[in-house]
Protein backbone atom coordinates (compact mmCIF):
# COMPACT_ATOMS: atom_id res chain seq x y z
CA UNK A 1 0.00 0.00 0.00
CA UNK A 2 1.08 3.38 -0.80
CA UNK A 3 2.65 5.54 2.47
CA UNK A 4 1.25 9.20 1.49
CA UNK A 5 3.72 10.34 4.70
CA UNK A 6 5.35 13.59 3.37
CA UNK A 7 8.12 15.96 5.49
CA UNK A 8 7.21 18.86 6.89
CA UNK A 9 7.24 21.99 4.60
CA UNK A 10 10.76 23.65 5.76
CA UNK A 11 10.14 27.30 4.43
CA UNK A 12 6.41 27.40 5.23
CA UNK A 13 7.11 25.97 8.58
CA UNK A 14 9.33 28.99 9.53
CA UNK A 15 7.24 31.67 8.55
CA UNK A 16 4.08 30.39 9.69
CA UNK A 17 5.65 30.19 13.18
CA UNK A 18 7.79 33.75 12.99
CA UNK A 19 6.33 36.22 9.92
CA UNK A 20 4.25 37.84 12.36
CA UNK A 21 7.04 38.92 15.09
CA UNK A 22 8.72 40.35 12.26
CA UNK A 23 9.86 44.18 12.77
CA UNK A 24 12.15 44.21 9.86
CA UNK A 25 10.29 41.21 7.31
CA UNK A 26 13.81 40.50 5.01
CA UNK A 27 12.33 36.83 4.40
CA UNK A 28 10.06 37.04 1.80
CA UNK A 29 10.72 36.54 -1.93
CA UNK A 30 8.36 38.61 -2.94
CA UNK A 31 8.70 42.00 -4.59
CA UNK A 32 6.89 44.62 -2.27
CA UNK A 33 3.83 43.32 -2.65
CA UNK A 34 1.14 45.75 -4.12
CA UNK A 35 -1.87 47.44 -1.99
CA UNK A 36 -5.66 47.63 -2.95
CA UNK A 37 -4.74 51.38 -3.70
CA UNK A 38 -1.55 51.38 -5.18
CA UNK A 39 -2.92 48.77 -8.05
CA UNK A 40 -6.05 51.30 -8.11
CA UNK A 41 -3.33 53.97 -8.73
CA UNK A 42 -1.32 52.28 -11.18
CA UNK A 43 -4.15 50.79 -13.73
CA UNK A 44 -6.76 53.94 -13.16
CA UNK A 45 -9.15 50.56 -12.98
CA UNK A 46 -12.74 51.55 -11.04
CA UNK A 47 -11.79 48.30 -9.21
CA UNK A 48 -14.40 48.61 -6.62
CA UNK A 49 -17.44 49.19 -8.71
CA UNK A 50 -16.50 46.88 -11.52
CA UNK A 51 -16.49 44.05 -7.99
CA UNK A 52 -19.66 45.93 -7.28
CA UNK A 53 -21.26 44.19 -10.27
CA UNK A 54 -19.88 40.65 -9.94
CA UNK A 55 -22.19 37.70 -8.81
CA UNK A 56 -20.31 35.64 -6.22
CA UNK A 57 -20.84 32.65 -8.00
CA UNK A 58 -18.24 30.02 -8.74
CA UNK A 59 -16.82 32.56 -11.68
CA UNK A 60 -14.83 30.98 -14.32
CA UNK A 61 -13.36 27.25 -13.63
CA UNK A 62 -10.47 27.35 -15.51
CA UNK A 63 -9.87 31.16 -15.41
CA UNK A 64 -11.86 34.02 -17.30
CA UNK A 65 -11.04 33.88 -21.12
CA UNK A 66 -9.38 37.37 -20.37
CA UNK A 67 -7.24 35.64 -17.67
CA UNK A 68 -6.37 32.74 -20.91
CA UNK A 69 -5.80 35.40 -23.25
CA UNK A 70 -3.79 37.37 -21.19
CA UNK A 71 -1.21 34.27 -19.90
CA UNK A 72 -1.19 32.84 -23.10
CA UNK A 73 0.49 35.89 -24.65
CA UNK A 74 4.00 35.43 -22.10
CA UNK A 75 4.49 31.82 -24.41
CA UNK A 76 5.55 31.58 -28.24
CA UNK A 77 3.22 28.74 -28.70
CA UNK A 78 0.48 27.96 -25.90
CA UNK A 79 -3.01 28.53 -26.66
CA UNK A 80 -5.13 30.10 -24.25
CA UNK A 81 -7.03 26.65 -23.92
CA UNK A 82 -4.22 25.42 -22.38
CA UNK A 83 -4.06 27.44 -19.63
CA UNK A 84 -5.13 26.26 -16.29
CA UNK A 85 -5.66 29.00 -13.25
CA UNK A 86 -4.42 27.15 -10.02
CA UNK A 87 -4.49 28.09 -6.73
CA UNK A 88 -0.50 29.86 -6.64
CA UNK A 89 2.39 28.12 -8.33
CA UNK A 90 2.11 25.86 -5.42
CA UNK A 91 -1.51 24.62 -6.39
CA UNK A 92 0.50 24.43 -10.05
CA UNK A 93 3.02 22.05 -9.06
CA UNK A 94 0.86 20.13 -7.10
CA UNK A 95 -1.57 19.21 -9.81
CA UNK A 96 1.08 18.56 -12.48
CA UNK A 97 2.82 16.05 -9.82
CA UNK A 98 -0.32 14.48 -8.61
CA UNK A 99 -0.85 14.14 -12.26
CA UNK A 100 2.01 12.13 -13.71
CA UNK A 101 3.72 10.41 -10.80
CA UNK A 102 3.13 7.08 -9.66
CA UNK A 103 4.61 4.95 -7.11
CA UNK A 104 8.36 3.60 -8.92
CA UNK A 105 8.98 6.31 -11.27
CA UNK A 106 12.26 8.32 -10.70
CA UNK A 107 12.25 12.27 -10.54
CA UNK A 108 15.20 13.95 -10.87
CA UNK A 109 14.95 17.39 -8.77
CA UNK A 110 17.52 20.51 -8.31
CA UNK A 111 18.85 20.93 -4.98
CA UNK A 112 18.03 23.01 -2.53
CA UNK A 113 15.02 23.82 -4.19
CA UNK A 114 11.46 24.44 -3.87
CA UNK A 115 10.77 21.77 -1.54
CA UNK A 116 7.46 21.33 -3.35
CA UNK A 117 9.40 19.67 -6.01
CA UNK A 118 11.13 16.85 -4.28
CA UNK A 119 8.95 15.82 -1.51
CA UNK A 120 5.58 15.52 -3.13
CA UNK A 121 7.07 12.87 -5.66
CA UNK A 122 8.67 10.93 -2.84
CA UNK A 123 5.20 10.85 -0.32
CA UNK A 124 3.58 9.76 -3.99
CA UNK A 125 5.91 6.59 -4.00
CA UNK A 126 8.96 8.27 -6.52
CA UNK A 127 12.57 7.17 -6.08
CA UNK A 128 13.73 10.96 -5.77
CA UNK A 129 17.12 12.05 -7.14
CA UNK A 130 18.93 15.48 -6.17
CA UNK A 131 20.81 17.48 -8.91
CA UNK A 132 23.05 19.63 -6.87
CA UNK A 133 23.80 23.28 -7.36
CA UNK A 134 27.05 23.97 -6.43
CA UNK A 135 28.13 27.15 -5.18
CA UNK A 136 31.68 26.85 -6.22
CA UNK A 137 29.89 26.86 -9.68
CA UNK A 138 27.68 30.31 -8.59
CA UNK A 139 24.95 28.29 -7.83
CA UNK A 140 25.04 26.45 -11.05
CA UNK A 141 24.27 22.52 -11.58
CA UNK A 142 26.51 20.29 -13.90
CA UNK A 143 24.97 18.98 -16.95
CA UNK A 144 27.29 16.11 -16.84
CA UNK A 145 25.92 15.35 -13.18
CA UNK A 146 22.31 15.28 -14.89
CA UNK A 147 23.44 12.50 -17.62
CA UNK A 148 24.59 10.50 -14.72
CA UNK A 149 20.85 10.69 -13.19
CA UNK A 150 19.04 9.98 -15.56
CA UNK A 151 17.81 6.55 -16.07
CA UNK A 152 15.35 5.12 -18.15
CA UNK A 153 12.39 4.95 -16.26
CA UNK A 154 13.05 8.88 -14.91
CA UNK A 155 9.70 10.00 -15.40
CA UNK A 156 10.07 14.05 -14.92
CA UNK A 157 13.02 16.68 -13.80
CA UNK A 158 11.93 19.48 -11.62
CA UNK A 159 13.57 22.60 -11.54
CA UNK A 160 12.86 25.83 -9.90
CA UNK A 161 14.36 29.12 -12.17
CA UNK A 162 14.91 31.00 -11.31
CA UNK A 163 16.02 29.13 -7.87
CA UNK A 164 14.31 29.69 -4.97
CA UNK A 165 16.48 29.97 -2.63
CA UNK A 166 20.06 31.07 -4.28
CA UNK A 167 18.50 33.43 -7.26
CA UNK A 168 20.18 31.27 -10.39
CA UNK A 169 18.59 31.17 -13.35
CA UNK A 170 19.36 28.53 -16.23
CA UNK A 171 19.31 30.90 -18.98
CA UNK A 172 17.84 29.20 -22.66
CA UNK A 173 21.13 27.78 -24.02
CA UNK A 174 21.78 25.50 -20.53
CA UNK A 175 18.22 24.23 -20.66
CA UNK A 176 18.55 23.19 -24.30
CA UNK A 177 20.99 20.63 -22.84
CA UNK A 178 18.44 19.52 -20.12
CA UNK A 179 16.09 19.57 -23.12
CA UNK A 180 18.07 16.91 -25.14
CA UNK A 181 18.90 14.70 -21.58
CA UNK A 182 15.47 14.34 -21.07
CA UNK A 183 14.12 13.82 -24.80
CA UNK A 184 16.74 10.30 -24.25
CA UNK A 185 13.95 9.10 -21.75
CA UNK A 186 11.01 10.60 -22.67
CA UNK A 187 10.57 12.27 -19.23
CA UNK A 188 8.97 15.59 -18.24
CA UNK A 189 10.16 18.83 -17.86
CA UNK A 190 8.51 21.08 -14.62
CA UNK A 191 9.72 23.85 -14.18
CA UNK A 192 8.18 26.24 -11.44
CA UNK A 193 8.95 29.87 -13.10
CA UNK A 194 7.82 32.16 -10.76
CA UNK A 195 10.81 34.57 -10.33
CA UNK A 196 11.06 36.69 -13.86
CA UNK A 197 15.21 37.73 -13.84
CA UNK A 198 15.01 41.56 -14.45
CA UNK A 199 18.46 41.74 -15.48
CA UNK A 200 18.40 41.94 -19.11
CA UNK A 201 21.76 40.23 -20.10
CA UNK A 202 20.24 37.06 -19.06
CA UNK A 203 18.74 35.00 -21.87
CA UNK A 204 15.75 33.76 -19.86
CA UNK A 205 12.98 30.99 -21.35
CA UNK A 206 9.88 29.42 -20.57
CA UNK A 207 10.39 25.68 -20.45
CA UNK A 208 7.09 25.05 -22.21
CA UNK A 209 8.54 26.98 -25.32
CA UNK A 210 11.48 24.92 -25.65
CA UNK A 211 9.67 20.98 -25.06
CA UNK A 212 6.91 19.61 -25.89
CA UNK A 213 6.78 17.36 -22.60
CA UNK A 214 7.82 20.61 -20.73
CA UNK A 215 5.38 22.30 -18.05
CA UNK A 216 5.72 25.66 -16.91
CA UNK A 217 3.98 27.18 -13.78
CA UNK A 218 3.97 30.38 -12.69
CA UNK A 219 2.03 32.91 -10.11
CA UNK A 220 1.34 36.47 -9.86
CA UNK A 221 3.12 35.99 -6.24
CA UNK A 222 6.45 36.96 -6.70
CA UNK A 223 7.42 39.18 -9.95
CA UNK A 224 3.74 40.51 -9.87
CA UNK A 225 3.25 41.31 -6.01
CA UNK A 226 -0.15 39.98 -5.74
CA UNK A 227 0.21 37.02 -3.61
CA UNK A 228 -2.71 38.00 -1.80
CA UNK A 229 -4.86 36.99 -4.89
CA UNK A 230 -3.58 33.11 -4.60
CA UNK A 231 -3.54 32.85 -8.63
CA UNK A 232 -1.46 30.97 -10.85
CA UNK A 233 -1.28 28.90 -13.55
CA UNK A 234 -0.18 25.80 -15.88
CA UNK A 235 1.02 26.15 -19.36
CA UNK A 236 1.37 22.78 -21.21
CA UNK A 237 0.46 21.18 -24.53
CA UNK A 238 -3.02 19.98 -25.49
CA UNK A 239 -2.78 16.89 -24.43
CA UNK A 240 -1.19 17.02 -20.75
CA UNK A 241 -3.94 20.11 -20.54
CA UNK A 242 -6.72 17.45 -20.95
CA UNK A 243 -4.82 14.85 -18.52
CA UNK A 244 -4.60 17.94 -15.55
CA UNK A 245 -8.34 19.24 -16.00
CA UNK A 246 -9.06 15.38 -14.77
CA UNK A 247 -6.85 15.79 -11.98
CA UNK A 248 -7.78 19.57 -11.10
CA UNK A 249 -11.22 18.58 -10.58
CA UNK A 250 -10.27 16.96 -7.66
CA UNK A 251 -8.04 19.53 -6.05
CA UNK A 252 -9.95 22.75 -6.76
CA UNK A 253 -13.09 24.11 -8.22
CA UNK A 254 -12.09 27.94 -9.00
CA UNK A 255 -9.92 30.48 -7.41
CA UNK A 256 -12.71 32.80 -7.19
CA UNK A 257 -14.40 35.71 -8.71
CA UNK A 258 -12.51 38.20 -6.70
CA UNK A 259 -8.91 36.46 -7.51
CA UNK A 260 -9.87 36.23 -11.01
CA UNK A 261 -10.71 39.76 -11.56
CA UNK A 262 -7.61 41.00 -9.84
CA UNK A 263 -5.21 38.67 -12.08
CA UNK A 264 -6.83 39.91 -15.30
CA UNK A 265 -6.01 43.36 -13.81
CA UNK A 266 -2.48 42.76 -13.60
CA UNK A 267 -2.28 41.30 -16.47
CA UNK A 268 -4.08 43.45 -18.48
CA UNK A 269 -1.67 46.20 -16.45
CA UNK A 270 1.85 43.79 -16.86
CA UNK A 271 4.03 46.66 -18.26
CA UNK A 272 3.16 48.82 -15.74
CA UNK A 273 3.49 46.17 -13.07
CA UNK A 274 7.08 45.00 -14.65
CA UNK A 275 8.77 48.64 -14.86
CA UNK A 276 7.63 49.15 -11.02
CA UNK A 277 8.80 45.77 -10.12
CA UNK A 278 12.18 46.42 -12.02
CA UNK A 279 13.19 49.25 -10.67
CA UNK A 280 12.26 47.75 -6.94
CA UNK A 281 14.67 44.60 -8.11
CA UNK A 282 17.48 46.46 -9.32
CA UNK A 283 17.51 49.73 -6.86
CA UNK A 284 17.73 47.04 -3.93
CA UNK A 285 20.01 44.87 -5.33
CA UNK A 286 22.43 47.76 -5.63
CA UNK A 287 21.85 48.48 -2.35
CA UNK A 288 22.29 44.86 -1.35
CA UNK A 289 25.46 44.38 -2.95
CA UNK A 290 27.01 47.01 -1.65
CA UNK A 291 26.10 45.91 1.77
CA UNK A 292 26.96 42.53 1.56
CA UNK A 293 30.90 44.02 0.31
CA UNK A 294 31.04 46.43 2.96
CA UNK A 295 29.81 44.04 5.69
CA UNK A 296 31.99 41.13 7.80
CA UNK A 297 30.64 37.55 7.99
CA UNK A 298 28.51 37.90 5.33
CA UNK A 299 29.40 36.88 1.38
CA UNK A 300 26.62 36.40 -1.35
CA UNK A 301 26.60 35.27 -4.63
CA UNK A 302 24.51 37.63 -6.30
CA UNK A 303 21.13 37.13 -7.88
CA UNK A 304 20.67 38.41 -12.08
CA UNK A 305 17.80 40.76 -11.04
CA UNK A 306 15.53 37.77 -9.38
CA UNK A 307 13.91 38.79 -5.73
CA UNK A 308 15.99 35.91 -3.60
CA UNK A 309 19.31 35.82 -2.29
CA UNK A 310 20.77 33.01 -0.61
CA UNK A 311 23.24 34.75 1.84
CA UNK A 312 26.51 33.02 3.58
CA UNK A 313 26.77 33.53 7.33
CA UNK A 314 29.92 33.20 9.32
CA UNK A 315 29.18 33.11 13.01
CA UNK A 316 29.69 30.72 16.36
CA UNK A 317 26.15 29.22 16.10
CA UNK A 318 23.83 27.17 13.85
CA UNK A 319 22.26 29.34 10.56
CA UNK A 320 18.58 28.04 12.44
CA UNK A 321 20.03 29.65 16.14
CA UNK A 322 21.46 32.13 14.53
CA UNK A 323 18.40 33.44 12.75
CA UNK A 324 16.24 32.47 16.14
CA UNK A 325 18.30 34.49 18.20
CA UNK A 326 18.67 37.34 15.58
CA UNK A 327 14.32 37.42 15.20
CA UNK A 328 14.54 37.64 18.78
CA UNK A 329 16.88 40.03 19.89
CA UNK A 330 16.15 42.82 16.83
CA UNK A 331 13.18 41.68 15.05
CA UNK A 332 15.20 41.52 11.51
CA UNK A 333 13.24 37.95 9.97
CA UNK A 334 15.86 35.68 7.50
CA UNK A 335 14.72 32.11 6.77
CA UNK A 336 17.70 29.80 8.14
CA UNK A 337 18.93 27.38 5.66
CA UNK A 338 17.92 24.45 7.99
CA UNK A 339 14.77 25.35 6.15
CA UNK A 340 16.32 24.40 2.14
CA UNK A 341 18.70 21.86 4.10
CA UNK A 342 21.58 23.95 3.43
CA UNK A 343 23.22 25.17 6.69
CA UNK A 344 25.44 27.66 7.09
CA UNK A 345 23.37 30.02 5.13
CA UNK A 346 19.94 32.11 4.88
CA UNK A 347 17.71 33.12 2.11
CA UNK A 348 17.44 37.31 2.13
CA UNK A 349 14.59 38.74 0.68
CA UNK A 350 16.02 41.88 -0.24
CA UNK A 351 12.93 43.40 -2.66
CA UNK A 352 10.90 45.01 1.33
CA UNK A 353 10.15 48.16 1.13
CA UNK A 354 13.29 49.82 0.77
CA UNK A 355 13.09 51.51 4.18
CA UNK A 356 12.59 47.90 5.53
CA UNK A 357 15.58 46.85 3.82
CA UNK A 358 18.12 49.94 4.47
CA UNK A 359 17.17 49.47 8.58
CA UNK A 360 17.10 45.59 8.50
CA UNK A 361 20.12 45.76 6.77
CA UNK A 362 22.00 47.99 9.57
CA UNK A 363 20.37 46.24 12.25
CA UNK A 364 21.49 42.51 11.15
CA UNK A 365 25.51 43.82 10.28
CA UNK A 366 25.43 45.06 13.58
CA UNK A 367 24.19 42.21 14.95
CA UNK A 368 26.47 39.59 13.32
CA UNK A 369 29.45 41.93 14.66
CA UNK A 370 28.70 40.78 17.88
CA UNK A 371 28.07 37.16 16.86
Amino acid sequence: MLNMKIAGFGVEEWLNVHEREAKYDLAQSTITSFSMDEIKKLTQADIYNQLNEQKMNYGWIEGSPTFKKEVSKMYQNVAPDNILQTNGATGANLLAIYSLIEPGDHVISVYPSYQQLYDIPRSLGAEVSFWKLREDKNWYPDIEELKKLIRPNTKMICINNANNPTGTILDRKFLKQVVEVAKSVGAYILVDEVYLPFDDSVDFAPIVDLYDKGISTNSLSKTYSMPGIRVGWTATNSKLADLFRKYRDYTMICSGVFSDQMACLILENKDKVLNRNKKIVLDNLAYFKDWVQKTDKISCVFPNGVSTSFVKLETKKSSLEFCKDLLKDTGVLLVPGEAFDTPGYARLGYCAPHETLTKGLEVLGDYLQAN
